[in-house]
């Protein structure tokens, strides 16, 4: 089987399987697979030049494969904010106090755009707040929004 594709795959099979994966890539939108396929083109231009054999091929392959997807897990996968466990990119979101909140009791809050789906909810704070004080949230643990005042 190995003999058969060192004869049968050719340099331009991987330049035209690294297209694809481009392709599939820009579908998906993850630019995940990005790196595989263009270390899918490498792999073909290598092979114009040194004539390579097909191990050798898929073996340059795999590794520029898993640096690429190392490469995408140290510098462009969007790292969270906090380690809650919950949906953390509204974590500036503002909005204003509807009922008063004591240290450590719940108050209501509506916030200016939905988080986790809804604008109204029950916050907690650390702190002594005011009706129509402007709030964002500091953390969210579970069902409970703890706020803290806006510093001007």
């Amino acid at each position: 089987m190995i003999e058969f594709l060192n004869e049968t795959v050719l340099w331009w099979h991987w330049i035209v399987f690294g297209i694809g994966l481009l392709i599939l890539d820009m579908t998906l939108g993850t630019f995940f697979i990005l790196g595989l396929g263009v270390a899918a083109i490498i792999v073909g231009i290598l092979d114009i030049y040194l004539d390579l054999s097909f191990t050798v091929e898929l073996t340059i392959w795999m590794i520029l494969s898993i640096l690429a997807i190392a490469a995408w897990f140290k510098w462009f996968r969007e790292n969270p904010i906090t380690d809650s466990g919950q949906s953390n990119y509204r974590l500036d979101t503002l909005g204003v106090v509807m009922e008063d909140i004591q240290p450590h009791s719940r108050g209501k809050v509506t916030f200016d755009t939905p988080v986790l789906g809804n604008t109204s909810w029950h916050a907690i704070s650390k702190v002594d707040i005011d009706k129509d004080t402007r709030v964002q949230i500091v953390q969210i643990n579970g069902q409970l929004i703890e706020v803290e005042p806006i510093k001007s």
